[in-house]
């Protein structure tokens, strides 16, 4: 079978490590190589950019904060997920270039443009198929700060912040309704598993 690149996204307190886990259970279950992963990181290289991104004590600009994700992005497609597609393995990552569209461009204002012109050229390749599971902000928000914790350079944005992102999220998903799966990730915990459950079920069929 064809290797896949399933790549989830959404906003903070979206659930996506949940989700991911019953993706893993799925498909394990019929017999499929699964290779999981993350952005920033998935590398050493990567996990090492992840540390500056995310740590609150660093100022970044806008440009810089969006060169850095797709420097270990580039590292993460060459080092890991390009191999992985070609032996056929499915590759599950937790974000990718949708998010660079989502926080760098709809949350920080970078123009599209550029943001696609890196994702042509330092990524070059997209998904097969991406779940965004979308929340209302608030309700996201409230999640993320019930796992306690020291919030992330990034997390520590307000609100209106995390609109725009979630605003970007959606007209992605809008523009591409053939690649993406919108999930109601404010519904319960079971109902968002069923509805992921059902798409990746239809995609798998799709695929074979």
């Amino acid at each position: 079978m064809p290797g896949l690149l399933i790549t989830i996204e959404g906003g903070e307190g979206a659930g996506k490590s949940t989700v991911m886990s019953a993706i893993v259970e799925l498909l394990t279950a019929t017999g499929r190589e699964v290779v999981l992963t993350r952005e920033p990181g998935g590398t050493p290289a990567g996990e090492a950019i992840r540390t500056l991104l995310l740590d609150p004590k660093h100022r970044l600009e806008a440009e810089t904060e969006l060169l850095l994700m797709f420097a270990a992005r580039a590292q993460l497609v060459r080092e890991l997920i390009r191999p992985a597609l070609a032996r056929g393995a499915v590759v599950l990552s937790d974000r990718f270039t949708d998010a660079s569209f989502a926080y760098q461009g709809g949350g920080r204002g970078i123009d599209m443009g550029r943001i696609a012109e890196l994702e042509r050229w330092a990524a070059g390749i997209r998904p097969d198929l991406t779940f965004l599971l979308d929340v209302g902000v608030e309700q996201g928000l409230q999640r993320a700060r019930s796992r306690g914790g020291e919030p992330d350079r990034i997390e520590r944005e307000h609100s209106d912040f995390f609109q725009r992102v979630r605003a970007a999220y959606l007209a992605r998903a809008a523009a591409e309704p053939e690649r993406f799966r919108v999930i109601d990730a404010g519904q319960t915990q079971e109902a968002v598993l069923a509805a992921v459950s059902r798409e990746l079920r239809l995609k798998l069929a799709a695929e074979a």
